[in-house]
């Protein structure tokens, strides 16, 4: 975690960075237009795919492969815990994103 007024892109380049020693998978990341420059392109060999927005848009329009991460999203807020930013620790915080995940994932498998 930074300083608030850290932009998009500069905390993209050491986040990409640390995540290659947890997810040394992860080939191919999908952004917005915030995280779109050639440090971040050429931050790590994570290709990744800016999704911009349609010229002329007017109004709501869902976005190539964007609607996965609101949903997700969505899915977290419906955490009552999640709902607001009250813990006081980082580690208590993410405790929490890692249960509610857990949690959406077992509703999932228990449906199969």
């Amino acid at each position: 975690m930074g300083p608030a007024d850290l932009q998009d892109r500069d905390g993209a380049v050491p986040l990409l960075q640390a995540s290659r020693a947890l997810f040394p998978f992860v080939e191919h990341v999908f952004a917005d237009s915030a995280y779109a420059g050639e440090r971040v392109a050429n931050a790590t060999r994570i290709t990744i795919e800016i999704v911009r927005k349609i010229d002329g848009q007017v109004g709501f329009q869902v976005h190539k492969r964007r609607w996965v991460v609101e949903r997700f999203f969505a899915w977290l807020g419906r955490n009552r815990r999640l709902s607001r930013d009250v813990e006081k620790l980082i580690s208590s915080a993410e405790a929490f994103l890692y249960a509610a995940s857990a949690v959406i994932l077992l509703r999932r498998v228990a449906r199969c």
